[in-house]
């Protein structure tokens, strides 16, 4: 496992137009905050999908890069998402990702979505990596 600091300092390198927040990694396990304005609500006044999405890729990417370390070209596969319930407008989107399976070409994983301060989740998503077999750390 890596610390956290390492990871973030590679998304602020490598993925600067990213907007998330690394609250937390652990063994297997990535928390992500996005932070909720004007520009991640659609119509209707509700938080748009794409955010939600984001969130839960950005989650499960960066509970796999806390395990296997930096791997760059860990590229999502397949990424499914329920929207459960209305986000909030007002409260940051949390993202909570728990990892399946970790393989050596393969990582699946879970993520739990919540306006911030809600017990309820607002959706859930699953996802799969492909993990490059030559440049795993």
């Amino acid at each position: 496992m890596i610390k956290k600091e390492k990871v973030i300092e590679f998304l602020v390198k490598e993925f600067p137009q990213n907007k998330c927040i690394v609250e937390e990694i652990g063994k297997k396990t990535a928390t992500i905050r996005h932070k909720i304005g004007i520009d991640e609500l659609r119509p209707g006044g509700t938080v748009s999908g794409p955010v939600l999405m984001t969130v839960a890729d950005v989650a499960l990417y960066v509970a796999i890069l806390g395990e296997i370390g930096i791997v760059p070209l860990a590229v999502t596969t397949s990424l499914s998402i329920n929207f459960l319930r209305k986000p909030s407008p007002d409260d940051d989107i949390i993202g909570v990702c728990k990892i399946i399976k970790l393989g050596r070409s393969l990582a699946v994983g879970e993520v739990s979505l919540y306006s911030e301060g809600n017990e309820e989740p607002v959706a859930h998503a699953v996802g799969t990596y492909s993990i490059p077999p030559t440049q795993k750390n």
